[in-house]
């Protein structure tokens, strides 16, 4: 009924005026009149839009929201932080201006605003990582004013999540999910939060796109695009459609200005229930994989393989043994749909594969060499191997503060890298260290010391640590090997 109303009230002003251009009809009685329902006009063989009642023009989403909005919250967190003058330790600033604690660290609070939904009677909270990320104090406020100091259960960086829990007395209102496969483009949406800190606001829209992969907001690249007013503030909010449920999580907006230019972004309520599914049973959160990674299909390759069009994930390399190797799945051959939902991109796979849980049965459909293909695939877990054998490295040479690690396809998978990547990976490098003056962030790896490949992180700790004039160290940067050359 909502999807006809939008075109019928321009269709509706178009009817009042041309009869105000016509005789009036002649007046029949109640028995003749045709009931309403059949009484549209066919426009190309479908029915008019054109609403047939007073009521039905005043249709409106107060009941929806009348029902969902106590169970989307705002969340206010703090933090307090020490500020160093830039000036401190300047022996002219000191000397004019400064006291005994000129220069000395002040402190300094800094506070942060999001919207949140409850999802459970008990009081679950879910919102956004990015909200809560850092604060040391989150307080959650309900719609009718009420306050609690809430507990961080779990967040989730990739997905950009947090799970909070609110001790109560009473069950409180909450959301259920909606499949957020099973929507549409152009569905009627509703954007609940608490934008620019002016209270509970309601915005309508659409669907506006669906599997948005080129965001990078997250690791998992997949979101619900719609042109509901979402601002800031809004960030952990609620994006329901016209039956009160939850479909996605409000993540994000395109904006120059900062403001809405309704283009907003939601993460799925699939993948929200999977962050909510792992904080509840209190484990770690491990995706599954099929034991594959992927790049996606261009106009190019699509060309050359002979495909209808560019889409879908080609596979680039096999985990041995893995769910992938098991079903027959082999490099070359171009993933298009999972479980009956098509694969646009190797993040459309990435997040297909993630929603599921590890032993689940998945169905992929592939091309190879034109003729397309099925596999059932039972997920599993990255396997930790090897393992990480963290270590920082100290000493005189150029990597002293930093820490090293193992890439295993479950760390490759944290830090959102190739699963199948190998090597020794910079796990964390310390503030102000030569290394951090240089470039080095975590997440690169390093290649070659002086010459010599390193594969292990004790492979390199022993390299690094040999004593030399200077170090020529190969970094790969992410796909390009940035060449180190370092003098004493």
């Amino acid at each position: 009924m909502f999807r006809y109303l939008f075109a019928g009230l321009g269709a509706l002003m178009l009817a009042m005026n041309a009869a105000c251009a016509q005789p009036a009809p002649e007046t029949r009685s109640d028995e003749e009149l045709t009931p309403p329902e059949m009484a549209a006009e066919s426009i190309g063989g479908a029915p008019s839009a054109v609403p047939q009642s007073l009521e039905a023009v005043k249709l409106s989403f107060a009941p929806v929201v009348e029902r969902a909005a106590p169970a989307v919250v705002n969340i206010y967190t703090r933090r307090v932080v020490q500020q160093r003058s830039a000036f401190a330790g300047d022996p002219f600033f000191e000397r004019f201006f400064g006291g005994g604690d000129f220069g000395a660290p002040r402190e300094r609070v800094q506070n942060s605003l999001g919207s949140g939904v409850i999802v459970s009677p008990e009081g679950l909270v879910v919102t956004n990582n990015h909200v809560i990320e850092g604060m040391t104090e989150i307080k959650v406020v309900l719609n009718d004013r009420r306050e609690y100091e809430a507990e961080l259960m779990m967040a989730d960086p990739q997905t950009d999540l947090a799970v909070l829990r609110i001790e109560v007395d009473e069950p409180l209102p909450y959301l259920v999910f909606a499949n957020s496969d099973s929507i549409e483009v152009g569905d009627v949406v509703l954007a609940i939060g608490n934008p620019f800190g002016v209270g509970q606001t309601v915005t309508s829209g659409i669907i506006s796109a669906l599997a948005r992969t080129a965001v990078s907001i997250s690791d998992y690249q997949f979101f619900i695009q719609t042109d509901a007013a979402i601002n800031p503030g809004n960030s952990g909010g609620a994006l329901i459609d016209i039956d009160g449920r939850v479909v996605g999580v409000n993540s994000a907006i395109y904006s120059r200005s900062g403001g809405s230019n309704g283009i907003g972004f939601a993460i799925p309520s699939r993948l929200v229930q999977q962050v909510i599914k792992s904080a509840i049973s209190g484990t770690a959160l491990v995706r599954p994989w099929i034991g594959a990674s992927s790049s996606t299909v261009t106009a190019d390759m699509a060309k050359a393989l002979k495909l209808d069009r560019p889409a879908g994930a080609i596979v680039d390399d096999i985990w041995e043994r893995g769910p992938a190797d098991e079903a027959g799945i082999e490099p070359g051959d171009v993933i298009i749909e999972v479980d009956g939902q098509p694969v646009f991109d190797s993040q459309t796979l990435q997040y297909r594969v993630g929603v599921n849980n590890e032993g689940d049965s998945t169905e992929i459909v592939y091309v190879r060499n034109g003729r397309t293909r099925n596999a059932n695939v039972t997920l599993a877990l990255p396997p930790e191997s090897p393992a990480r054998d963290p270590r920082e490295l100290e000493g005189n040479h150029p990597l002293n503060g930093v820490t090293v690690a193992n890439l295993s396809p479950r760390y490759s998978e944290e830090l959102g890298l190739d699963p199948l990547s190998k090597g020794v990976v910079v796990a964390n490098v310390q503030s102000r260290s030569f290394a951090a003056r240089r470039g080095l962030r975590p997440g690169h790896k390093i290649v070659s010391v002086n010459g010599r490949n390193v594969e292990t992180a004790a492979e390199l700790a022993r390299e690094i640590a040999r004593t030399a004039r200077s170090w020529e160290l190969e970094i790969d940067t992410g796909g390009r090997i940035v060449p180190w050359r370092v003098g004493r």
